[in-house]
């Protein structure tokens, strides 16, 4: 499915292709008609053809009878309406920027197909532009997927790199890259187009992370059920979080300082260990002295088999797979990052004050 602006620019430009087209056919008719029927040269024909589509009022190449001038007023008729048709056509490309748009649309298209280990946002509802706010602020690139105009408008008005289209469709993930992505978050309005969407996603890249929105309870289920990785609902973390504000609103400040780096003071990183380049797997917390060494404080490990170690002690082995949630300053965890060597292709994302 192609985006509205495609769509616009692809119309402009058959219309104008189609205009130049029909003006090609009756210069082809005129100069035919010249020289079978009146029998001119080619280049008497070509050139009587061209001043008549012109009406640039030379007189006639040749003496003409009274068919020769019927057919040539005709010529001059049909000249005028095809180039009235280009010129308006030309006029309202250039009032509403279509060749603006297609230059935009064009250098969008170079950046999608450059998007590697990419993010992708469905919906740019309040969510939406919640995420990509927190997405900007990480430094991570991702594109944003909307099929409303406004919402398309507004972010592109706010510099995010957006797609026009239907999220549920092969095609338009396809367009975004969805086979290089490593992450597709669905905060679409509704419960069936986030499910959707995330059937499709993992139907084109299994690998991909996939988070989705959901209203319901049932949502919830059928979501995970249908391959997400992780699914939140607005309502229930919403709730919980005004709980936790009520019973717990210091501990919860915290979190949302680490979280969201509003304190500019501490973060919180996750480090996936590869065997390849970790010189630390195998060997104990104790052993390894990541805190002596770097500061970073070791929150919790989740092994590969999704088992999480909360709180590890120093006997605690680093296993091979095993992520690390470590919590510091923006220094610690780049030096943190630095000693675990180049940990795949997932490189720590800069902190926002860095």
């Amino acid at each position: 499915m192609y985006s509205t602006l495609e769509q616009k620019y692809q119309r402009i430009q058959k219309e104008l292709m189609a205009g130049v087209i029909a003006l090609g056919g009756v210069f082809l008719i005129g100069t035919l008609w010249y020289i079978f029927v009146e029998g001119w040269s080619w280049e008497d024909a070509a050139y009587m053809t061209v001043i008549t589509l012109a009406t640039v009022g030379f007189g006639e190449t040749r003496p003409l009878g009274s068919r020769g001038r019927l057919f040539t007023i005709a010529l001059i008729l049909l000249g005028l309406v095809n180039i009235s048709y280009i010129v308006n056509r030309f006029t309202e490309a250039v009032i509403q920027g279509y060749f603006q748009q297609g230059i935009r649309l064009r250098q969008q298209r170079r950046l999608m197909a450059s998007l590697s280990e990419h993010y992708i946002i469905c919906g740019f509802s309040r969510t939406g532009r919640q995420i990509a706010k927190e997405f900007r602020a990480e430094g991570v690139p991702f594109v944003v997927i909307d099929s409303e105009t406004d919402s398309v408008e507004r972010a592109q008005n706010e510099g995010y790199v957006v797609y026009q289209g239907d999220a549920t469709l092969d095609d338009t993930l396809l367009k975004v890259g969805i086979e290089r992505a490593i992450c597709l978050v669905a905060a679409l309005p509704s419960d069936a187009e986030n499910l959707y969407t995330v059937l499709s996603a993992k139907t084109l890249n299994p690998k991909i992370r996939a988070i989705a929105r959901a209203s319901t309870e049932e949502a919830l289920q059928k979501l995970q059920r249908g391959g997400a990785d992780a699914v939140i609902s607005p309502y229930i973390t919403g709730g919980k979080r005004m709980a936790a504000a009520a019973l717990r609103p210091q501990v919860l400040d915290f979190v949302d300082g680490i979280l969201t780096g509003a304190d500019r003071q501490l973060y919180m990183e996750e480090f996936l260990l590869d065997p390849a380049f970790c010189p630390f797997v195998g060997q104990s917390l104790q052993r390894a002295k990541l805190r002596s060494q770097t500061g970073a404080l070791v929150l919790a490990i989740r092994r590969l088999d999704g088992t999480l170690i909360g709180g590890p002690t120093g006997d605690t082995i680093l296993m091979p797979g095993d992520t690390l949630i470590c919590m510091g300053t923006a220094e610690q965890l780049q030096n943190l990052n630095q000693l675990l060597g180049p940990i795949g292709s997932q490189q720590l994302r800069k902190p926002k004050n860095i």
